[in-house]
């Protein structure tokens, strides 16, 4: 089978031409993890806890249901367990929060070698 010649250097001169329209282009990509993407307030990566309640209104506001927590019989939290596996970072639990004790950082590195390490643990309540 013999292609057109004109045909094939025409798309020669199509691929010619979109290479150097890039070629002077500012690059898209960073070189990570040397540079890393400036992120702006509104985002939201993985939540930290301090302060906490146990009012449980992040319980019931979480659509994931990736927030539990212990309470003693005097009603203090014990322990509070987010897991990371479950949780998309949606942000109502901070937003919800009554006395803002979870914020959400600008952490997204969340690459870990065990399932395990996605489950963060917090302890204590309001008087730590």
């Amino acid at each position: 089978m013999i292609l057109n010649p004109i045909s094939s250097i025409k798309a020669l001169f199509e691929g010619l031409i979109t290479v150097f329209k890039h070629l002077f282009r500012r690059p898209v990509t960073l070189e990570y993890p040397e540079k890393r993407r400036e992120l702006n307030d509104a985002f939201r990566g993985k939540p930290e806890v301090s302060g906490c309640i146990g009012c449980g209104v992040c319980k019931r506001v979480c659509p994931s249901g990736a927030i539990e927590f212990e309470k003693n019989e005097d009603g203090k939290v014990i322990s509070y367990r987010f897991d990371l596996k479950k949780c998309i970072f949606c942000g109502n639990c901070a937003y919800y929060c009554p006395v803002k004790a979870i914020k959400m950082t600008k952490d997204y590195e969340l690459g870990v070698e065990k399932n395990e390490n996605l489950i963060l643990k917090y302890k204590g309540g309001a008087d730590d």
